[in-house]
């Protein structure tokens, strides 16, 4: 998946778009780590999933969610601008003690070494997710921008996208 994000600037999408949506689908996986060490109650891991939108001229959407409802509660939206959006949860039971900050650490198996665009923090009872598209430009040299944020079937979801 490494090669093909970096193939999206390279590339126009519609030689891109007839790979086919199931082909687009991406898994990303965050590796949590505890900041008082393992005494903690964390999770391992949180698992987001991105699709990137069929092909349309002049630009390209993907759109986004993670699974913060396995490990948070009461999620909501608590801020969002142009290039940026957070959520916040209440942390479950299990997982109130964890103090802990995550990035993205493998793209569909691949590791990430890129700017990781998603963040999470588990502090003092809380989840707390940004995604954050500042820096992050597009084929044309425009910043990414931000095109949906909201929350479904009890997790953050996004669209962010640009100009091809």
């Amino acid at each position: 998946m490494k090669i093909y994000r970096s193939l999206l600037w390279v590339f126009p999408f519609s030689l891109l778009s007839n790979l086919g949506a199931a082909a687009l689908a991406t898994t990303i996986e965050l590796n949590l780590l505890p900041v008082n060490g393992p005494s903690q109650t964390c999770p391992a891991t949180l698992v987001a999933h991105e699709t990137l939108r069929p092909y349309f001229e002049g630009g390209f959407a993907t759109d986004g969610m993670i699974k913060l409802r396995d490990i948070a509660t009461d999620i909501t939206l608590s801020q969002s601008d142009l290039f940026s959006a957070s959520w916040v949860g209440t942390l479950k039971p299990q997982y109130r003690d964890c103090e802990a900050s995550a990035i993205i650490n493998s793209i569909d198996g691949e590791v990430f070494q890129g700017h990781s665009f998603l963040r999470v923090q588990l502090v003092d009872g809380q989840a707390r997710v940004s995604l954050d598209m500042t820096g992050i430009e597009d084929a044309n040299g425009y910043t990414s921008v931000i095109l949906f944020k909201g929350i479904r079937e009890g997790n953050p979801r996004w669209a962010w996208g640009g100009t091809d």
